[in-house]
């Protein structure tokens, strides 16, 4: 008797989410930031548009190399931006676009960390109107300035 070929194999498959997440996450392996490494993908109509990750400016020693200044002084997570030598993950994807000439208007943001205030007024900027990050990140203002702007934001918890 022969086999259909018709015939639907159960095959597991990620669901969009999860997709994305996952190549974020891929994307923060390329981190060199020596105290967390995040990963952002922006994605319109099920597209990659650009990946970023936290790290130094391209030509610039990364942390790894020269240490973490934030780390020796002991300034607490979500604190004291400015004298960090590396650019977030999410300043980094839109950079990736805006170099390469990539339009990110209404694009969502899949990000394995929430963004930080600078990191929000800058995704309000964009155009991006969906922000799906994984991990939370301590800084009330980031979501207060999204909220205002309705950019959406969602907490990703994995497959439910």
């Amino acid at each position: 008797m022969k086999k259909s070929l018709s015939k639907k194999k159960n095959i597991e498959r990620p669901d969009w989410d999860e997709y994305f997440m996952k190549m974020a996450h891929l994307v923060s392996s390329r981190s060199t930031c020596l105290r967390r490494k995040v990963g952002a993908v922006l994605v319109k109509d099920k597209r990659i548009l650009a990946t970023g990750y936290n790290g130094a400016p391209r030509g610039l020693p990364h942390c790894e190399e020269t240490g973490c200044l934030r780390e020796k002084l002991k300034v607490p997570s979500g604190a004291r931006h400015e004298i960090c030598r590396g650019l977030h993950a999410e300043q980094n994807v839109i950079i990736q676009a805006a170099l390469h000439g990539v339009s990110i208007e209404g694009s969502t943001l899949y990000i394995t960390c929430a963004p930080c205030s600078i990191c929000a007024k800058m995704i309000i900027n964009a155009g991006i109107k969906k922000v799906i990050y994984e991990d939370s990140y301590p800084d009330k203002m980031a979501e207060e300035f999204l909220k205002k702007a309705r950019v959406k934001l969602e907490r990703y918890r994995g497959r439910r």
